[in-house]
């Protein structure tokens, strides 16, 4: 059967590769690096401890005979044979960004996964490459250049820090605030597609289902539930709208069943909503008064003192999709308000 290779990255077999690397070693090394990188008939990589149970032996020594396999393959007139495949690969490594999140580069070079097994192992033989193991920031992680890895990684916590759990950026945008904390970088590296892989490494930072980039901590980027993807569906409308078509847009954007009396449920307990007229919901970052009707007249009052009937209407119409008759109706409730000899209206304290 065809290996599926992405020819156009490189240009080598990575199978044919580590075959003739894997010639130079004795059986037992040679089988702890095939089981080690998943380069046999199983494809999962095993551990430590399941090849040492094999062998009756440590998991320490069997670390022991994976450090000396390698040794002696980079000591082998075969590795000095394949420079032209390390020297490949670090190519295009640096093309890839310098920086390279391992899932994201294997996948970049192979689609079979027995493939990209091939390349890790390779990648690890390689003594150019350096790999950063995950930590609770950033993802497993491969370059050349010390320099530049400090670099990136240095920017990615200084754009987490930037950020809160309410922000949400555009893709644009974060790339440019990502560049704003790095000094000193090669105009190769500028590129808005690699600017995106590096932003990719980071555990803290995301991207939700419209493009937009915040903290994964944030609901606007991980949603868990009706009221998260509500948000995104009316943040996206850019106006008041029916908790019926927020619904149905959220199947249709989302593809998340939304039952329409689940949505208005979610929408009023919620606070990043506000209810500005019959069904029709607004953000609360717009701008809009919380409350019923009548609440919203009393905070108008509180602001701008008493008011006709007339500049109460227009006031109350910028933060409720309400009739005036509506209006009306509250301000004759003398529990709530009281009208002067002037015809101003006041909240009654």
């Amino acid at each position: 059967m065809a290996t599926t290779i992405a020819a156009s990255v490189i240009s080598f077999n990575p199978k044919q590769v580590t075959a003739r690397l894997l010639k130079v070693l004795p059986e037992r090394a040679r089988d702890v690096l095939t089981n080690r990188f998943g380069m046999g008939k199983e494809t999962k990589r095993q551990t430590l401890d399941s090849i040492g149970k094999r062998y009756h032996i440590t998991r320490e020594r069997v670390r022991q005979i994976e450090n000396y396999a390698i040794a002696s393959i980079r000591k082998s007139d075969a590795y000095k044979k394949e420079k032209p495949v390390f020297t490949e690969l670090e190519k295009v490594l640096h093309e890839f960004g310098g920086l390279a999140g391992e899932e994201a580069f294997l996948s970049h070079l192979a689609k079979d996964v027995a493939v990209r097994n091939h390349v890790h192992f390779l990648l690890s033989l390689g003594e150019q490459f350096k790999k950063t193991k995950e930590d609770d920031h950033l993802k497993h992680r491969w370059h050349m250049d010390d320099k530049l890895a400090n670099k990136v990684h240095d920017a990615l916590r200084k754009l987490y820090d930037s950020l809160t759990d309410k922000d949400l950026v555009s893709e644009l945008d974060i790339i440019a605030q990502f560049l704003t904390h790095i000094e000193d970088l090669e105009e190769h590296f500028k590129q808005e597609h690699i600017v995106k892989r590096w932003l990719a490494l980071s555990k803290k930072i995301g991207k939700n289902p419209l493009g937009e980039w915040g903290l994964v901590s944030s609901p606007h980027v991980k949603m868990k539930g009706v009221r998260d993807y509500a948000f995104l569906v009316i943040r996206k409308h850019g106006s008041p709208i029916h908790f019926t078509e927020v619904a149905c847009a959220i199947e249709k954007m989302f593809g998340r069943k939304a039952h329409v009396a689940t949505t208005h449920n979610e929408l009023i307990k919620d606070k990043r909503f506000v209810l500005v007229g019959r069904g029709l919901y607004a953000l609360a970052e717009w701008g809009y008064m919380s409350g019923v009707v009548h609440d919203v007249i009393a905070k108008v009052l509180e602001k701008h003192g008493p008011l006709t009937k007339k500049e109460i209407f227009e006031k109350v119409l910028k933060e409720r999709y309400v009739k005036e008759n509506t209006i009306s109706v509250n301000l004759q409730n003398k529990k709530f308000f009281k009208k002067d000899k002037e015809g101003k209206y006041s909240a009654v304290k």
